[in-house]
């Protein structure tokens, strides 16, 4: 993290433009959107799945669509599109976001913006719907949809108007052209702890990967970034239902590998380990490795795998988040909510500071990045972005650093 920094603080002017004012913006920008720091183990929650209910509509009926609201009376329209009357998690998610993108508002210093929240009832329809109903009504930017379908919908109308959209959904794959990426993308986990795991000499690795799109993500990433930091994979598998045989597979190549990563949610998780320590491999002579997904409390209660270390956004920032969102709204925050509270900060930020071109590539691509809750993070070109991660350590109390988010992002 980069240290307490209370969203209120007062904002500096407008930067000058050229080098300086580039190089400065990430750091400019840190003031209204690092809340204080305070320790935490928070389970990423299945809206953080890129491949769990957050990439399609859920299979329960929606509710009936909720009416159009605004909050804050600035001169700068920004659309909050969400899932509001969807059935299930889903909807109860959206709510959470919503109360985290009105908590950003409240807690960013005269913020000059209105947002204008739009329900998409959780369909691709529902979300071209409220990006058209807002752009009419004068959206300079599009925060949201959640579901990666409902983004090209929403994409369409943004680019007929030459406006940004940035999506919650972790489905890279519709990323680009406008389209940016506010969320957790396991590309950004992988790149983290393969660099970290290089870093204290292990560079041979064996990977264990569900045979599921996840899988599919996580295998690309590992496969590119393993041989970028001077390893190598010495044992591939992906695994269904039978976790046995690949486990099998994988235990018996375990003797040329220093590293295991295993690329999954807690359960299963869990459930790859104890088919690994079956086959025969002892997990405690080698270093376990893993993403985000693995900060739940069943990977902390599992003997086999204390000691593993996965990447993941610096859990400091979330409690202090959630600390105020429960004084604010009497109840928990979904984990995901500090998205809808960073998109909301950011986009104020920039309409304080960046002028007429607040919203335009150029600034949102600045190489310096933005400080969120979770720590540095920046968009891309191509629409994907990049975190600045803590590396976490497994132990039966929780998940310890043992490498702290970055101060700012590398060339």
């Amino acid at each position: 993290m980069l240290g307490p920094r209370h969203p209120k603080s007062s904002h500096p002017g407008p930067l000058s433009s050229g080098a300086t004012r580039r190089s400065a913006l990430g750091l400019l920008l840190g003031a209204p959107l690092l809340s204080a720091c305070a320790g935490v183990q928070q389970s990423l929650s299945q809206f953080s799945n890129p491949f769990s209910s957050s990439s399609a509509p859920p299979a329960q009926p929606a509710g009936p669509p909720q009416q159009a609201t605004t909050a804050g009376t600035g001169g700068v329209k920004v659309a909050v599109i969400l899932p509001l009357s969807a059935a299930g998690n889903a909807g109860l998610a959206a709510q959470s976001m919503r109360n985290a993108a009105e908590m950003a508002l409240a807690e960013f210093q005269n913020p000059n913006i209105q947002l204008l929240i739009k329900d998409d009832n959780g369909s691709p329809q529902g979300a071209q719907a409220g990006a058209q109903q807002a752009v009419d009504e004068g959206a300079e930017i599009i925060l949201g949809p959640l579901f990666a379908q409902s983004v090209p919908a929403v994409a369409q109308v943004a680019r007929t108007r030459g406006i940004s959209v940035m999506a919650f959904s972790t489905d890279s794959s519709i990323a680009g052209r406008g389209v940016y990426l506010l969320s957790f993308l396991p590309e950004s986990d992988v790149n983290r702890i393969v660099e970290y795991s290089a870093s204290i000499g292990k560079r041979s690795v064996a990977v264990l990967v569900p045979d599921n799109a996840y899988g599919n993500v996580v295998e690309a990433a590992v496969k590119a970034a393993v041989p970028r930091r001077g390893g190598r994979i010495v044992a591939f598998e992906r695994y269904g239902a039978d976790r046995a045989t690949p486990a099998r597979a994988v235990a018996q190549q375990l003797g040329s590998a220093d590293a295991l990563f295993i690329a999954d949610d807690g359960d299963a998780v869990v459930t790859v380990a104890d088919a690994m320590t079956a086959a025969g491999a002892n997990l405690r002579n080698i270093q376990l490795l893993g993403t985000g997904l693995w900060d739940n409390p069943r990977v902390y209660a599992n003997a086999n795998l204390q000691g593993g270390l996965y990447a993941a956004p610096d859990p400091a920032g979330f409690r202090a988040f959630s600390g105020r969102y429960r004084t604010k709204y009497g109840a928990e925050p979904i984990r995901t909510a500090t998205l809808a509270y960073d998109a909301v900060a950011l986009v104020a930020a920039l309409a304080r500071t960046q002028g007429t071109t607040r919203f335009s590539s150029d600034v949102l691509t600045n190489p310096s990045g933005f400080a969120g809750i979770d720590g540095l993070f920046r968009f891309r070109a191509d629409g994907t972005n990049e975190r600045g991660l803590a590396v976490m350590k497994v132990t039966t109390g929780g998940g310890v650093a043992v490498a702290g988010s970055p101060k700012s992002f590398g060339a």
